[in-house]
């Protein structure tokens, strides 16, 4: 039986506790399965929704999940905004663009669930028309927002109230209000960011007025479920801990259920790399909360899921719907296919100027094209990254592939990764293409060389390799990163500190700690004996995207042969 994805569906175990439906207050699930709210940048600049977005969500509610949580959404249009093109629930003239969310999921039998957010002390200062404000004016990485008055706290509560109502006129099923990620209610929760002396702070029970404030004025005008995002612990010196997180949900009143994820300002956060280790929030939840629970954090697989559902009520999955939209459907029916997250924390972590991406998934951000399914038989040269989505595209528009490879293994430079994390992360997506390759029936001959005409995906770019009698480098380019660590087993090298500007902060923090196991010493600046810097990358999306796009200007020349 076929999907209209074009999957085989395939018999999985029915037990799985994953495919339960289950009830967040009187709101029945289908399944446990949670798509994580998402900074996605995919907005209109006033806030509003545009079809990019609706799209976007979509393809997830029809890839089968059963609750999606919309991105962090503004409350006001003064100063709660906390990134360029983000969701806004600011105003009723909001509605009628926001319906085309709730209208697009709901033929799926999943729902959706608004998160509402004020991101007080960090607040994009260029994208609100007043300043940021806070709790307590102190050091926000570098900036200090103003102190909040308590007309200021009244009037942000009345914006949750508004934004609330906001969200029930647009048919959303329910709200998820943010109190993580050191946005403002995590704000007035945390002893580092909250010093103030009033009624809203100086002890653990004045802390908890605001935000439980905000849950009463969003349950006053709302008949649907309600819950919180919290951050059970933070990364952060001197941060609060697991079992202040978990006081913290033990007291707040008037919830439906709450969502655990991690961090405020330093990471891993809840998005932690390959450096860290899989479902790596779980085990800090010392017991389940008196209260329906999700809990998120680099679950990435069918293993994943289950282990969070041991311990959880629901399982919320971000960068795993990130790199394939039809990760629950999938994880059902056919996880041999399933794309795989390689949580390398690049297209996605890209947020400060661009849209959502993934490093994985070159059709993310492009939802809802539709191509013309053809006939006819190509042949593609190199099964490296490029090669094999080629080959991938190239089957599900309906041609007939046979794919070359000079060496004797598909996977080309997937198989030289030498940074032992990298190659436990980016493994799955090579075993992912070499079951694409029998999914799809696609003929692949390797230790040989095709010397008729055919469409060529070899790598465009050959960086430098520094030279083995080198001591000083410094290049920002992966691959030599991971040579940087295999020099480093024959001797001492020193590496420059700009090399990292590549990485995510998280990655950064996981590279630097296996750097330095391995005597490599950072430095600032020097005379190097080899020095590489680039500003756009060949790394595996741009490989994706050149493999996808010749074969379709392949097709554009020779479209007649395969109408």
């Amino acid at each position: 039986m076929e999907n209209c994805n074009g999957l085989i569906v395939l018999q999985t175990d029915e037990s799985m506790k994953a495919f339960e439906p289950g009830f967040i207050g009187d709101l029945e699930i289908k399944n446990r399965i949670v798509m994580a709210p998402m900074i996605s940048n995919l907005a209109n600049s006033d806030g509003s929704s545009n079809d990019n977005l609706v799209r976007y969500l979509e393809e997830r509610a029809k890839g089968g999940t059963g609750l999606i949580i919309t991105e962090y959404t503004y409350i006001d249009n003064l100063n709660s905004r906390g990134s360029r093109n983000e969701l806004g629930a600011y105003s009723p003239s909001l509605i009628p663009k926001l319906r085309r969310i709730t209208e697009a999921i709901h033929p799926y039998g999943a729902k959706v669930f608004m998160q509402l957010v004020h991101a007080g002390g960090k607040a994009l200062q260029e994208e609100n028309s007043r300043p940021p404000m806070a709790p307590s004016s102190v050091d926000y990485m570098g900036r200090k927002p103003e102190e909040m008055s308590e007309d200021d706290i009244e009037g942000v509560i009345r914006s949750f109230e508004k934004a609330a109502q906001v969200a029930k006129s647009s048919k959303f099923d329910g709200i998820e209000i943010h109190g993580a990620h050191g946005y403002l209610i995590h704000q007035f929760l945390s002893p580092t960011l909250n010093i103030r002396n009033d009624r809203y702070g100086g002890t653990f029970e004045r802390r908890l007025t605001f935000p439980q404030e905000v849950i009463d004025s969003v349950r006053s005008v709302t008949d649907f479920p309600v819950g919180i995002r919290l951050s059970l612990y933070e990364d952060d010196p001197n941060g609060w801990d697991e079992d202040y997180g978990l006081k913290v949900v033990d007291s707040l009143k008037n919830l439906d259920y709450v969502h655990f994820s991690a961090g405020n300002f330093y990471p891993p956060g809840s998005s932690a790399s390959f450096y860290s280790p899989e479902t790596h929030i779980l085990p800090r939840l010392k017991r389940k909360p008196g209260i329906k629970t999700m809990l998120v954090g680099s679950v990435i697989s069918q293993e994943g899921v289950e282990r969070v559902l041991s311990s959880c009520d629901f399982v919320s999955v971000g960068r795993g719907h990130l790199a394939d939209p039809y990760f629950s459907y999938k994880l059902r029916s056919n996880p041999e296919v399933l794309r795989p997250c390689i949580r390398c924390n690049q297209a996605c972590r890209d947020l400060s100027v661009g849209e959502v991406r993934c490093t994985v998934n070159p059709n993310l951000g492009y939802e809802g094209r539709i191509e013309m399914k053809l006939k006819g038989d190509i042949v593609i040269k190199g099964a490296g990254v490029q090669g094999l989505e080629a080959s991938v595209y190239a089957a599900k528009r309906g041609l007939r592939v046979t794919i070359y490879e000079i060496e004797e293994e598909i996977g080309g430079q997937l198989r030289k990764i030498y940074d032992p994390y990298k190659r436990a992360a980016f493994s799955p997506l090579l075993k992912y293409y070499s079951n694409a390759l029998k999914h799809y029936d696609i003929q692949v001959v390797t230790g040989q060389s095709y010397g008729e005409k055919a469409i060529e995906c070899l790598p465009p770019v050959t960086y430098r390799e520094p030279p083995e009698d080198g001591e000083s480098f410094e290049s920002n380019v992966y691959a030599n990163q991971d040579w940087f660590l295999k020099a480093a087993e024959r001797k001492k090298i020193l590496v420059g500190k700009e090399s990292l500007n590549s990485l995510d902060r998280g990655r950064k923090m996981g590279y630097i700690s296996l750097a330095k196991s391995k005597g490599i010493e950072f430095i600032e600046d020097g005379d190097f004996d080899f020095r590489l810097m680039v500003n756009d990358q060949y790394d595996i999306l741009q490989a994706m995207r050149l493999g996808i796009g010749k074969v379709k200007q392949f097709i554009a020349e020779y479209e007649s042969d395969f109408l």
